[in-house]
């Protein structure tokens, strides 16, 4: 495949950063614009090589690359957008030059669901990794034990022919749509062969109606899986289950069913040596019968669910049951999802990416079992923006006082919306405070914080630099 000039607009997202970075890597002179373009994926980008531009100027025509690369964060009127429309230039998405110029390449294991895409896509490309398979990914966070967030195998080259054995790529599959040209879900670009469809919720209702409009792209990616595939199905999820009952032309292990997939608790042992007191040990089951333990780094009923559906998936690359669970005890995380920021005094800053109420409420769950693990009496205090689209939007303002009620103590962030965020919490009463300012966000947390505590920030941005200045106040 020859060399040729990308220029990617809108190239400071996960998604389309790490696309850049897998196209660089493959030989291509990549350059690109964006909006915001500064640290850490500005330095990333230019360390590989890559020239970015800050905004959408027309000005850009003048680098004439070969293909014109389009984020779904490029909109009409943008200045670039129009004079390129104005042209008659040919616009491809990301997803699309993805497929057409790398998967096509490797066997694809794709990882959707509305919560857990990214630490099950990291724990699968772990699990293939430690099996010593190499996989490629495009991952939206950064797994610990990597260090990027996308990777092209050096094991990766184009295909010798048609007897060659393609490796594996792990890919984050988004359901939100792919460009301002293309509103269907980007995962039905991705040609996969096997299929993780971990939980099934309403979110993005900036471009869907309802939950049965995203059924409807669930079942359009699965209309396109080939027959040889298999999907890996979260049998507790009842709009899954919907999904599944229109149709599927694949395999299918369920996972969470005790005639498929499943996990038990580990029996209890005496104590042999130094114990982690915050890791969790079960066992995984196949069809009844103990097929492995895991001694995992994380915690709560949703990791636990993440966990099983990467072994299983890794299980029907081809990785043994047994092999797949060991592995699970040298996974070290994902930035973002309860990262450890600092500690001062005893008292911990912690990062998590949460964001929807499902997943909020679960994030503190999972911390409240690690404190009751750790023997700690220390309290989670739940710092919160509710930044995404949805939640700017207010359609889940009804459900979040109940995501929180697990919390100690919440302190919420007003900036930028504008619903009443006050009276969503009211059903917390004195437990919740309600701040439209960083400062005195900030100084309320450090009023309240003592010796045990953990201070959970949780939001899908970068919430002001808030960890760092957390940290500082507590020095």
């Amino acid at each position: 495949m020859a060399a040729m000039h990308l220029h990617i607009i809108g190239i400071c997202g996960t998604f389309m950063g790490g696309l850049a970075q897998l196209a660089r890597a493959r030989g291509h002179r990549v350059t690109g614009c964006d909006a915001n373009v500064y640290p850490p994926m500005s330095t990333q980008l230019e360390q590989a090589g890559i020239t970015l531009t800050q905004g959408f100027g027309e000005e850009q025509l003048d680098l004439r690359p070969d293909v014109w690369v389009v984020g779904n964060v490029a909109t009409r009127g943008m200045p670039l957008i129009e004079a390129l429309l104005n042209r008659g230039d040919a616009l491809v998405s990301g997803p699309q030059w993805l497929a057409d110029h790398l998967l096509g390449e490797h066997r694809v294991l794709a990882v959707s669901g509305t919560h857990g895409k990214t630490t099950t896509s990291s724990l699968l490309a772990w699990i293939l990794e430690d099996a010593g398979l190499s996989p490629s990914f495009l991952i939206g966070g950064v797994p610990e034990n990597f260090g990027v967030s996308a990777r092209l195998s050096s094991h990766c080259q184009p295909p010798a022919g048609r007897g060659s054995n393609p490796p594996p790529f792990v890919i984050e599959a988004d359901e939100y749509d792919t460009a301002f040209f293309d509103k269907r879900s980007k995962f039905l670009h991705y040609r996969a062969e096997i299929a993780i469809l971990n939980n099934l919720e309403f979110d993005h209702a900036d471009i869907f109606p309802d939950l049965a409009a995203i059924e409807t792209q669930f079942h359009q990616w699965i209309r396109t899986l080939p027959s040889r595939g298999r999907l890996i199905v979260n049998a507790q999820e009842l709009a899954l289950s919907r999904v599944i009952a229109r149709g599927a032309w694949s395999a299918i292990d369920y996972f969470h069913q005790q005639d498929g997939w499943s996990i038990a608790p580990s029996p209890p042992q005496k104590a042999k040596g130094p114990q982690d007191p915050i890791a969790d040990e079960f066992q995984v089951l196949h069809q009844g019968r103990i097929v492995g333990t895991v001694h995992s780094p994380l915690t709560g009923a949703h990791n636990r669910s993440n966990i099983l559906a990467a072994i299983v998936a890794a299980v029907a690359y081809g990785v043994p049951a047994a092999q797949a669970c060991d592995a699970i005890a040298r996974f070290e995380g994902v930035k973002r999802r309860m990262q450890l920021r600092g500690e001062v005094r005893g008292i911990q800053v912690l990062d998590d990416f949460a964001h929807h109420p499902t997943a909020i409420a679960t994030t503190v769950a999972g911390l409240k079992e690690q404190l009751t693990r750790q023997g700690s009496a220390g309290r989670v205090l739940a710092v919160l923006e509710p930044r995404s689209n949805t939640m700017k939007l207010g359609v889940m303002s009804s459900k979040l006082a109940a995501s929180l009620q697990d919390a100690d103590l919440v302190f919420a962030y007003a900036g930028g919306i504008d619903w009443d965020l006050r009276a969503a919490l009211a059903p917390l009463g004195e437990q919740a405070s309600v701040h439209h300012d960083l400062k005195s966000l900030i100084d309320a947390v450090i009023g309240r914080a003592r010796s045990g505590d953990r201070i959970l920030v949780m939001s899908n941005g970068g919430f002001g630099g808030i960890h760092d200045q957390l940290i500082a106040a507590l020095a």
